[in-house]
Formats: structure tokens, C-alpha cells, sequence
């Protein structure tokens, strides 16, 4: 109250209403979201209001939708765990960001699949507008992991070898690039499908050194095919059954496995040979594990470096841009119900 006996005024500052994709309840991410309107939210002197301007559609984010990912926030919610937006307005007490810069989630968080996004300032980390926009809604998630993974784990030097599985894949197709960068060299492992020679010679043209098909590696002579060259000190998995064994077989003594998928839904056999002879380690790898808080600033270090390679023409995978009306259609892509598509990228 003020000395007159009256209340002080002010002005509440709002968000613009906003379109979400929202789920009330775990299923079929087809058959359980839907587009809905949200209304204003008041930006407190802490916040800042982000219009989003492209957001991708992850695994991760379908697993959170189906309920199988192990976070999960209350229903209902929006969807999406990444993206890039541009500061539309900022509350009265934040000073490290202004309207019109642009900033992803960082560390994730669960909501990136609307049009107006309030958090406080310190989840939003501004970034270099000359990334393609592309690149920077999908920066986090699977290049970041690819960063992470090749120097967590094993100390690697210029010459020395890599393997993996899933080398299609984006996290794979940034493993391939990032590696070469520091002069490591990629054994890689791809499906047997239609378009399999047009896919190796994609991977070759990003630096790939070898790319085998599962179906060649299947056989007793396996060690022929690499001829002599250095065995990988570091392999990685994000398949699991038989063709997680085909990676830990081309392992070195003393190497390690990292897995950070199991798209096959099939469990790893390790033999016991592997375990007792080659000494061969078994790790895990989930980046949300790895961002929490107290990485903050080292993952922030990392992003910039990988959008600056982006922005630079460095860092290279494919993606499609889709106008956010048409989730449904983007949707039915990512869950492969109409064959092989790039990564499906909202725009809004």
C-alpha cells in the first residue's frame, strides 16, 4: 500500500496466447495429441517469453509421449524437448538477454512444441544468429550427444579408430564428422535395406573411412574384412542385439562399448571371452543424466562450439522443415509410417 492508504499499481506483463501441442494422457503420440490454444502467461521480472521459431521431433519425445522415457512431466503437456526461438519479451529484472536474440533450452526441458514459451532466464542460452535455423533447433539432443560420447569416455588421439553401429543415424553422421575434425577415423555399420550403396557413399562424402553393411560383417572371417587396420579403442551402440555384437567384436582388448540407443529393442549378449580375454568395458550414455545443473556451463561451451561449425558449414545432416499446421503429416514421419525421412523439424 501506498501513504495515501491506497495499493501501489502495476502493469502485469503477458505473454501473446499461444498454439500448443499438448497430450493429456501416455499413448500413441498419433493418437493422443492435439493442437490446442493456450492463453496469455504472466512474465515475471525473472522470465522471458520466447517465440519459438523451429522445434524438432525426437525419439525422446515420442518415448515421453508413450510414457516409456524415464522423464515424464505431469499430463497434460506440451510436447517437444528442444528448439530455437527468438526473446520476445523480458521481465524487469533480467539483463542478460533482450528481445529479438535467439536462445534454445539449455539445460532441455519438457515444452518447446508451442508458440510462446515463459521460463526463467536462466534455462534460455543465446546463441549465434547466423546458424542456420535447422541446425540450431536440433544442436542439443543428437550432436551434443555425439560430442559427449567421444570425449567422455576414452582418451582418443589423431589416427586412432572408432566403431559403431547405426551410422545413419544423425547422432552417427555427427560422430562421423566431429571424429575426423581431430583426425580419429570411423569403421561404420549400416542396415541392409534398399538404397544401402547410396547411403554408404552419403557417409563416405561426410568422412566416413569404412562403412560396412550388417550382412557383411555377419560372417566368421570378420577380422579379414578390417584387414590391418587399427583395432577401436571406443565403439558405439544404439541398436543392441546381434549388431551390438558386431561392434564388441571388432573392439580392441581393453576397449569399451558405449550404448545410447536400443533401437531393435533387443538386449546386448556379451560373450564371456570378451569379459575375461579382452577386458572389454560396458558403459551407458544418456545426455539428460549428464546435463544437470552443475554442467551448465560446460554444455553451453560445447553447443557454441557445434553451432559455430554448423553456422560454418562444418556440421552437416539432413533435415525437413515443416510448417508447424502440419504436425500430423511431420508426425506420421517420425514414426516411420511412411518409410525413411530426414529428421522432422516444426516451423512455426
Amino acid at each position: 500500500m501506498n501513504g495515501n492508504g491506497g495499493f501501489r499499481s502495476f502493469s502485469t506483463i503477458m505473454s501473446p496466447p499461444s498454439k500448443a501441442i499438448v497430450y493429456e494422457r501416455h499413448g500413441s503420440p498419433d493418437s493422443v495429441t492435439r493442437v490446442v490454444d493456450l492463453p496469455p502467461v504472466e512474465i515475471r521480472e525473472n522470465d522471458v517469453c520466447v517465440k519459438m521459431i523451429a522445434a524438432p521431433i525426437n525419439p525422446s519425445d515420442i518415448n515421453q509421449i508413450e510414457g516409456v522415457y524415464p522423464v515424464r512431466p505431469p499430463v497434460p503437456a506440451v510436447g517437444g524437448l528442444e528448439g530455437v526461438g527468438q526473446v520476445y519479451a523480458v521481465g524487469s529484472r533480467v539483463k542478460s538477454l533482450s528481445p529479438g536474440d535467439w536462445v534454445i533450452p539449455s539445460p532441455l526441458f519438457s515444452g518447446t512444441w508451442q508458440t510462446y514459451v515463459v521460463k526463467e532466464e536462466g534455462v534460455w542460452h543465446k546463441i549465434d544468429k547466423r546458424c542456420p535455423i535447422e541446425y540450431a533447433a536440433t544442436i542439443t539432443v543428437n550432436p551434443l550427444t555425439a560430442l559427449m560420447m567421444l570425449q567422455d569416455f576414452v582418451v582418443l588421439n589423431s589416427g586412432d579408430y572408432v566403431v559403431q553401429n547405426g551410422a545413419t543415424s544423425m547422432v552417427g553422421q555427427c560422430i562421423i564428422q566431429l571424429a575426423r575434425l581431430r583426425g580419429i577415423s570411423t569403421i561404420n555399420i549400416i542396415r541392409d535395406r534398399v538404397g544401402s550403396d547410396e547411403a554408404k557413399e552419403k557417409l563416405k562424402a561426410l568422412g566416413a573411412d569404412k562403412v560396412f553393411s550388417e550382412s557383411q560383417l555377419n560372417v566368421k572371417n570378420f577380422k579379414s574384412l578390417l584387414g590391418n587396420l587399427p583395432e577401436p579403442a571406443l565403439g558405439f551402440n544404439c541398436i543392441g542385439g546381434n549388431v551390438a555384437s558386431l561392434v564388441l567384436k571388432s573392439i580392441r582388448e581393453g576397449g569399451t562399448m558405449v550404448t545410447y540407443g536400443a533401437m531393435s529393442k533387443k538386449p546386448i549378449t556379451v560373450s564371456t571371452t570378451s569379459f575375461i580375454f579382452k577386458d572389454i568395458s560396458l558403459r551407458g550414455f544418456w545426455l539428460q543424466r549428464w546435463m544437470n545443473l552443475d554442467k551448465v556451463k560446460e554444455c553451453r561451451k560445447m553447443i557454441d562450439y557445434l553451432i559455430g561449425l554448423a553456422r560454418d558449414g562444418n556440421l552437416k545432416y539432413e533435415t525437413e522443415l515443416v510448417p508447424f499446421e502440419d504436425f500430423a503429416d511431420a508426425l506420421d514421419k517420425a514414426l516411420g509410417k511412411r518409410g525413411s525421412h530426414p529428421k522432422q523439424v516444426l516451423r512455426f
